[in-house]
């Protein structure tokens, strides 16, 4: 893992728009937005997306982002996780577009398919979930993004989040709950 408290002052520097602190940052946590990559394309089927495209396209979303207030190392790495999580489905509506369907059945968001391979239409239902889950509770969605899409532990879940293990494996059930009920009846 990367040193924190220089991730860090990294941070601050591209912050303030120096080019060279951006170059380092890349370098510094480079192997931590792989491992990330490689827990949302752990089974999925991603046609020609691989690891190091996935890290590199969301590291340019990163860099042109307008918004460029991280926090800290973790923070950092959560809204990289949320970008690659972007990407997965705006590739997944793309091929949808393209499918137009095809009866594909619902999802099953289980702690056993953690990281397995969900179809294009199950992507983007648990997308939508998502959105609409976010309005009624906003660190549910995370919880279910973190775990989900980016295959982080409950222990990392929490460390991201700032809560304990038992909330968050409290909140994973009850997301879990939600989702169950919203997309069983799409």
């Amino acid at each position: 893992m990367s040193a924190p408290e220089q991730v860090t002052r990294l941070l601050d520097g591209v912050r303030r728009g120096d080019a060279d602190a951006r170059e380092r940052l890349y370098d510094l946590v480079y192997e931590d937005l792989r491992r990330i990559a490689r827990a949302h394309l752990r089974g999925r089927a991603t046609g020609t997306l691989g690891t190091t495209a996935m890290v590199n396209e969301a590291y340019l979303r990163l860099a042109g982002a307008e918004e460029r207030s991280w926090n800290d190392r973790v923070h950092f790495l959560s809204v990289a996780s949320r970008a690659m999580r972007q990407i997965l489905v705006d590739q997944a509506r793309r091929k949808l577009a393209a499918k137009r369907g095809g009866g594909q059945t619902p999802l099953e968001l289980d702690e056993g398919r953690v990281g397995e391979e969900p179809r294009v239409l199950e992507i983007v239902a648990l997308d939508q979930a998502l959105d609409r889950l976010k309005t009624l509770d906003e660190r549910l969605a995370r919880v279910v993004e973190l775990r989900f899409f980016g295959g982080l532990s409950v222990e990392e879940t929490a460390s991201v989040l700032g809560v304990t293990d038992r909330t968050v494996k409290r909140d994973w059930r009850k997301a879990r709950s939600v989702l169950h009920t919203w997309l069983g009846e799409t």
